[in-house]
């Protein structure tokens, strides 16, 4: 709801459709993308908190998790570390990050933050993290090339179409979680309402890079600078 439906776990049929089209090179046709949407909508998705069950409402619905499930993992694996008594620790899946206590001597994980891969991007800068979730969305690795167009592997729920917003967003929060679901987000609904929905959950900053069109635009949330390392 408060990202007004852009994050939707239900965007599984979508995303299956752009994931042929990156195997096929084939950009689909409207009537398919159309046909997918049918489908998609967590307003069609009833949860049962008696049984802990869902249930999908529309035959061929198909759940995604990949922009929450991550972080939710690495959360729970630094949970097992802590109650183990293992306090400085960093785990980490395909670059976020659950993020304990510093190692000894430091006052926070050292961890790079990569450029967008673009002509004038800002350069490689430093974090100095500890105690909170770290997590990056892009294209980076995962985009397709059709008709003269980069698209992602993030798609809209809305337009059922992959993001062509050439775009890295690096949210820091209090979980990994969290940071994971707003990086994504971020990268459907653009840094201005992203950065507002970032702002308005505690503890969280977010940084967007994007190339709309030849230049390259970077914007930080007010706390972002406050974990550049120094």
């Amino acid at each position: 709801r408060k990202s007004d439906g852009a994050f939707d776990i239900t965007v599984g049929p979508l995303v299956q459709v752009w994931r042929r089209a990156r195997r096929q090179r084939e950009l689909p046709t409207m009537d398919v993308i159309a046909e997918a949407k049918t489908r998609v909508g967590w307003e069609k998705v009833v949860l049962d908190p008696r049984t802990h069950t869902a249930k999908l409402l529309v035959p061929g619905m198909r759940l995604d998790l990949g922009s929450i499930a991550k972080g939710r993992a690495l959360d729970e694996a630094l949970r097992v570390l802590r109650e183990h008594g293992i306090k400085c620790a960093l785990v980490t899946g395909s670059g976020d990050m659950a993020i304990g206590d510093p190692p000894p001597g430091r006052a926070g994980w050292r961890i790079e933050l990569a450029p967008l891969d673009a002509p004038g991007a800002p350069p490689t800068r430093f974090l100095s993290l500890r105690n909170c979730g770290f997590a990056t969305s892009g294209d980076l690795f995962q985009h397709v090339e059709l008709g003269g167009k980069r698209y992602s592997h993030i798609v809209d729920p809305h337009t059922g179409l992959g993001m062509t917003d050439h775009s890295l967003v690096v949210v820091i929060a209090p979980d990994c979680l969290t940071a994971n679901s707003l990086s994504t987000t971020t990268c459907v609904v653009g840094p201005r309402r992203g950065l507002a929905l970032v702002e308005s959950t505690r503890g969280a900053s977010a940084r967007v890079t994007r190339k709309p069109d030849e230049r390259v635009e970077a914007t930080e949330s007010p706390g972002f600078a406050r974990f550049y390392e120094k």
